[in-house]
């Protein structure tokens, strides 16, 4: 771990000034960032405390949406009654990644800022653009089994690692931010970036902007919301596919949907390709098998990681028929 100086902020602004300086890093939970910096990985020259910022609520909104704090831990989030109630799948997704004990310690902005689980990302004897831009991508032509099918590029296919970023992409929940210029709403959709030629730029968050907390608006068929994670063990284990979804079903009909699919994509993948073949639909086998394949129509596998064609199918209609299932 290289040197750098601990600064423990007492407000918002303070934290902001002390991110103004060239390699500066936020720390909350720590869950992944002291992980990267003990591997060189991450080597701010500054730290930056923020626990003491008053950013520890959940508040329910008047239009039935909710606010969601940025230093909210996992667990806190995961057994919320309101969220429980009116946004299980958020819930669900969230007690479904990492261990109890790493759900005390994370939070909702950490989470946002979670970096991938590539094991090239993590080696630092092999070439990885996300780690040393230009270097190269180990992964394309090594062993790819965990790797994405969705959204990769020649320069990266490394896959977004987050439970719950998948359940806020599904929700369309609004992250806002504060800088020195005063804040900022970012629609969830915008704020993980596609590796495209730059895969080191992972997020569309400057350098001294602080998550403050995290907006998800009112879906009221988000009762009927469910998310499925499958993965190599039961517990402690990144997705090989995951699925968040939410359904209205009025009389037969799929009046509205929501998809995300985890596992597959580097980022969070909201698929309205499924959504609109489920809209107008009939809840049914063969519809749920039609957003099946049209969420996976772009897909580009790699020579390890073709099974995901299929696992993300028949997670993502395992998932739907369970909400239909609800009504």
């Amino acid at each position: 771990m290289e040197p750098f100086r601990f600064v423990k902020a007492q407000d918002n602004l303070a934290a902001i000034r002390a991110a103004g300086i060239n390699q500066a890093k936020f720390i909350a939970g720590g869950t992944n960032m002291l992980d990267l910096m003990k591997l060189n990985i991450e080597t701010p020259k500054q730290v930056v405390d923020i626990n003491k910022l008053s950013l520890y609520k959940i508040e329910e909104l008047q239009n039935g949406g909710i606010r969601i704090g940025a230093l909210v831990k996992n667990s806190d989030l995961s057994y919320n009654p309101y969220i429980i109630k009116n946004f299980p799948v958020l819930s669900e997704a969230l007690l479904s990644g990492a261990s109890p004990q790493l759900r005390n310690m994370a939070t909702t902005g950490g989470n946002l800022m979670q970096r991938t689980r590539c094991p090239y990302f993590y080696n630092t004897d092999f070439a990885c653009n996300k780690r040393v831009p230009g270097s190269g991508c180990a992964a394309i032509t090594g062993y790819n089994r965990m790797n994405a099918i969705l959204g990769t590029s020649d320069k990266c296919i490394a896959t977004h690692p987050s439970d719950m970023c998948v359940a806020m992409a599904a929700l369309g929940a609004i992250i806002h931010v504060q800088g020195p210029k005063g804040s900022r709403a970012i629609p969830f959709a915008d704020f993980h970036l596609l590796p495209g030629q730059t895969p080191h730029i992972e997020h569309n968050l400057k350098q001294d902007e602080l998550i403050t907390h995290v907006e998800i608006p009112a879906l009221p068929f988000a009762v009927k919301s469910y998310y499925l994670k499958v993965r190599d063990r039961a517990s402690y284990e990144f997705a090989l596919a995951s699925a968040a979804v939410a359904l209205d079903i009025q009389n037969g009909t799929i009046n509205g949907a929501r998809v995300a699919l985890g596992g597959v994509g580097t980022k969070p993948w909201r698929s309205l390709e499924a959504e609109r073949a489920l809209i107008g639909a009939p809840a049914n086998a063969q519809t749920y098998r039609t957003a099946a394949n049209a969420a996976l129509a772009e897909a580009k596998p790699h020579k390890d990681n073709a099974f995901k064609i299929e696992l993300a199918k028949r997670t993502l209609v395992r998932a739907l028929t369970t909400v239909e299932g609800m009504s």
